[in-house]
């Protein structure tokens, strides 16, 4: 069953962000830990996704952050598979869902403004004198709480419709890469730009998360916005998809649900892009 009676607390999460961490790791760390499966490595390797992907602007850290983390519970509740896949989804749709009608926009660069093309007085300006840290701190005191009830919500859903395998892009890119089950379901969740919303593509994101896992793994580098690694698997994506980022951009369209975006998958769609990503 679903954990429900956990309380995440404020201090906890804004502690947690002041001891270095990025939005995305933080909100990996404090629900991971209120689901009493702390994972060092995975939440780590979730740090380039804050400030919307390696600091692009797109959807917000802290979405793919929970994401992640709906999808490791998904994995401890029901093992690896379409029905895990397919609950990662509706909880990502519900984490996307929830964040927006808290923020009225999912993406980094409409909440503070800036993004990597930002110049040092912008970023000075807004995290120093306008109080963007501190607004970061915020949001995500208040999103944890309302995250891990939309996990919770999700995975206790009956009755729910599971297509075939495959289920999600981003867990095809996954499996693809070599991952365990568990890492191939915490992934799931990222299809369709996150929980089916259009936004960046969610199999890039796996591919950076998946990265920075490998590098701490082999011990080979740093984890950070700067990673060659990272920045080499995001030069073929846009080389590939014409500089596009957006997965509904890409595809051309937006899913309806997980059964719409499982027929899209089968019959072949972004099976070249997974090829592209899967070579990190």
């Amino acid at each position: 069953m679903a954990k429900t009676k956990v309380e995440i607390s404020a201090i906890k999460t804004v502690g947690t962000f002041i001891c270095g961490r990025a939005c995305s790791d933080t909100l990996f760390h404090v629900l991971s830990d209120a689901f009493d499966h702390p994972m060092k490595s995975e939440e780590k390797a979730v740090m380039p996704l804050a400030g919307g992907i390696m600091q692009h602007g797109y959807q917000c850290g802290m979405i793919w952050g929970s994401t992640l983390a709906a999808g490791a519970q998904a994995y401890r509740l029901f093992g690896a598979g379409p029905e895990a896949e397919t609950r990662a989804i509706i909880a990502a749709k519900k984490l996307v869902k929830s964040f927006r009608a808290r923020n009225n926009t999912i993406n980094c660069l409409e909440i503070t403004d800036i993004d990597k093309s930002s110049s040092k007085m912008q970023m000075i300006i807004y995290f120093l004198i306008k109080g963007g840290t501190i607004g970061c701190m915020r949001m995500a005191a208040r999103y944890a709480p309302v995250a891990f009830s939309e996990i919770n919500s999700a995975l206790s859903e009956e009755n729910i419709e599971t297509p075939s395998p495959p289920v999600s892009c981003a867990a095809m890119l996954a499996q693809k890469m070599g991952l365990s089950d568990m890492h191939t379901v915490m992934a799931a969740g990222l299809a369709g730009g996150i929980g089916l919303c259009g936004g960046a593509c969610g199999a890039l994101g796996a591919a950076i998360w998946i990265i920075g896992m490998n590098i701490i793994k082999e011990g080979t580098g740093k984890i950070d916005y700067k990673s060659p690694r990272a920045l080499e698997v995001i030069d073929r994506f846009v080389k590939f998809t014409d500089f596009k980022f957006e997965c509904s951009e890409i595809v051309g369209r937006r899913f309806e649900n997980v059964d719409d975006h499982a027929k899209f998958i089968k019959n072949g769609g972004c099976d070249k892009l997974i090829d592209v990503l899967a070579q990190s």
